[in-house]
């Protein structure tokens, strides 16, 4: 193959390239301008993953195509927004993160009158009843609140039914378990046609509702926010985005857990924080 072939071929490439870009852009534009959902600072390679997945999963050859549908009909907006939306989650992710909770944190926040949490992109609610198994453990639920926020509505109403598949009780045991669990787990559901249905007490100090990261503001002062595997999907601007939300949402000296691949460094708020687990990406407030 010669030089000018080459050449010739990779000039196609960059324009194809060219052209994706320029169509991803006019498609954020378009949901953010008709629908208000703004992922215009998600990182590229993600959306171009969960786009391409979506043109697949709908017959569509071009970006171009997409945007005339979800412009069009809302139940491909409805799908392609499940796409962009995070729904990897299970019961007691990451033992050993609430293992630091348990061991290391609440016993720092245990004496106060009353506690805030903000569980940030709580997805299906798994890691919020979780948070409500500890604290009521610990002793302190009764004078806790939860917050548990997520942009998809979809999420937010299978999390306030606190039904999950029974299937997956095996392995939530064992995270359970393993995080410093302290009675049989069994105890806190019940179980009927192949589903589980957690103890309604757990709800009782959980108030569910949408938020959204990108456009949102600080809605009140927490001791703890747990923001775990969220900010990883997004650029740099947008990280720093958030990190000015979760700053001016915590309490002096409050806590903030993030997740294994997430950290403070690198953004305009490290100086703002002391690590206070390094392995398990918890830091603590300080100005």
């Amino acid at each position: 193959m010669g030089k000018a072939i080459i050449e010739y071929i990779a000039q196609i490439k960059d324009n194809e390239k060219i052209v994706e870009e320029i169509e991803i852009e006019l498609l954020l534009e378009a949901i953010y301008r008709y629908y208000g959902y703004d992922f215009r600072n998600y990182a590229a390679p993600f959306l171009q993953r969960r786009i391409k997945h979506r043109l697949g999963a709908e017959s569509l050859t071009s970006i171009s195509s997409l945007i005339e549908k979800v412009l069009h009909e809302p139940e491909v907006m409805k799908r392609l927004f499940s796409d962009f939306s995070i729904h990897v989650t299970e019961m007691f992710r990451d033992p050993s993160f609430f293992m630091v909770l348990r061991k290391k944190v609440i016993p720092m926040i245990k004496a106060y009158p009353s506690i805030r949490i903000w569980n940030v992109g709580c997805a299906t609610g798994e890691e919020v009843y979780s948070m409500a198994i500890l604290l009521h453990e610990e002793g302190i639920y009764e004078k806790s609140k939860i917050y548990a926020t997520d942009i998809n509505p979809n999420s937010l109403e299978k999390a306030k039914q606190g039904i999950f598949p029974l299937e997956k009780m095996q392995l939530y045991t064992k995270n359970y378990i393993n995080s410093g669990g302290q009675k049989a787990f069994s105890e806190y559901y019940s179980v009927k046609n192949e589903q589980v249905k957690f103890h309604p007490f757990l709800k009782e100090n959980i108030v569910f509702f949408q938020h959204n990261l990108a456009t949102d503001q600080s809605f009140n002062e927490f001791h703890i926010i747990i923001c775990r595997n969220v900010m990883i999907y997004f650029n740099k601007l947008l990280q720093n985005h958030v990190h000015q939300l979760l700053y001016n949402s915590l309490f002096q000296s409050g806590y903030l857990g993030l997740g294994k691949r997430e950290e403070v460094r690198f953004t305009d708020y490290a100086k703002y924080y002391e690590v206070f687990h390094s392995e398990e990406k918890v830091y603590r407030k300080t100005n």
